[in-house]
């Protein structure tokens, strides 16, 4: 690939890490694993993306905003497209955003995809004190990709990034 292309890649890349994810707003697109595919040919952007959940309803804003930071940098032909396969898993996601997701309050993911012996895994400890001493609250958490657990040591609820 000519030097020109990678280099306009990489600022199609940049802007991308400038959007972020809209239910976990310390996390970009990049950093989550969203972006699949970025296609420049001639004056026509496409990227693919894919959702973290089949019926994510962040979605929509997800694509509005990425078109929006594009168009905004000068991309008039700008094509979102939203795909299914390969289906989204936590194992996408860049250890950043997984240290990100902890700073924030939000345990992340501990476990492989792969690992079938723990669907969902559970937090390695708590975002907030770090214990091991934590319980299932319920599977259902803030949005349908947290699980809701209360740290028995701190007592404070916080949101589990489930593995899928």
């Amino acid at each position: 690939m000519p030097t020109a292309q990678l280099s306009k890649n990489q600022k199609i890349f940049d802007l991308l890490s400038e959007v972020m994810d809209p239910e976990i707003p310390v996390i970009n697109v990049i950093e989550m694993g969203i972006v699949q595919e970025i296609t420049l040919e001639d004056s026509s952007l496409s990227v693919t993306i894919t959702p973290t959940y089949s019926g994510c309803p962040a979605m929509d804003m997800i694509a509005n905003d990425i078109k929006e930071k594009l168009q905004d940098n000068g991309y008039t032909e700008v094509k979102i497209i939203e795909v299914l396969s390969p289906a989204w898993t936590t194992d996408m996601m860049t250890d950043e955003a997984k240290a990100k997701l902890k700073a924030y309050g939000i345990a992340p993911p501990n476990r492989s995809s792969s690992d079938e012996s723990n669907p969902f895994g559970k937090p390695k400890e708590c975002p907030n004190c770090s214990s091991t001493n934590t319980k299932l609250k319920s599977h259902f958490g803030s949005t349908p990709c947290k699980s809701l657990y209360v740290c028995s040591d701190c007592l404070e609820p916080f949101d589990y990034f489930k593995c899928h």
